[in-house]
């Protein structure tokens, strides 16, 4: 596995942290708040991952103004509560200072706001890894991770042919190959099997450790 890329995307929900609980606990409000009972937070999990506006309005037939609305209740809930009810998975943040010793360059690149990702990275002490973290805007500009790489890329200077992205969902990888990145699908996350398959990622890891033994086993040339 040639893990040689000099520059690092990483996904944030499901690749570093493991967001379940504030992300779902925020949807069960957000729906509340329209008059939707989901007392099952397992059923919402498949919210962790794609742009919030485009799943209310593919899981529960929203038309944009009432997925609006709901995006905003669930903002309500996460900005205060939502995303501290989180962890960081473990082995990440050895990961990290291994990548970080090797002289790499770090970047996260999520379809979450900007603002709440790096309030995330700095309350669980991982913003020290990373050059830059984008996100998303809250008015849902670059929420697309296709748009969101190209936006990266570019604002940083960064070659294609030496950055690679790391993601658990098929919009990281479909992300990083419009950009024509190599990327690696990782397994621990929110995207199943079948759906990381189909997108056919460059590399797969099915754990944190043997993402980091691959990338310890592979120093930037």
């Amino acid at each position: 596995m040639n893990l040689h890329h000099r520059n690092i995307l990483f996904d944030l929900d499901g690749t570093l942290t493991d967001p379940r609980e504030g992300i779902t606990r925020s949807i069960q409000y957000a729906l509340a708040k329209l008059g939707i009972d989901e007392p099952d937070l397992r059923a919402l999990e498949h919210f962790i991952g794609p742009p919030l506006l485009q799943a209310f309005m593919q899981f529960y037939q929203m038309d944009e103004a009432t997925a609006w609305q709901a995006v905003n209740f669930y903002r309500e809930r996460f900005s205060v509560t939502g995303l501290y009810e989180n962890e960081v998975f473990e082995g990440v943040i050895e990961l990290l200072d291994l990548l970080v010793a090797q002289q790499r360059h770090l970047y996260i690149a999520t379809s979450k706001p900007w603002t709440f990702a790096r309030e995330i990275a700095r309350h669980f002490d991982f913003a020290r890894h990373f050059k830059v973290i984008y996100g998303s805007e809250l008015d849902g500009t670059r929420t697309d991770k296709r748009e969101l790489i190209a936006h990266l890329l570019h604002s940083e200077g960064l070659a294609p042919a030496h950055t690679l992205m790391i993601g658990d969902r098929k919009h990281d990888l479909l992300g990083a190959r419009a950009n024509g990145l190599d990327c690696v699908a990782v397994g621990y996350g929110f995207g199943s099997a079948e759906e990381l398959r189909e997108q056919a990622p460059t590399w797969h890891c099915a754990t944190v450790a043997e993402l980091h033994q691959a990338l310890a086993g592979s120093p930037p040339r």
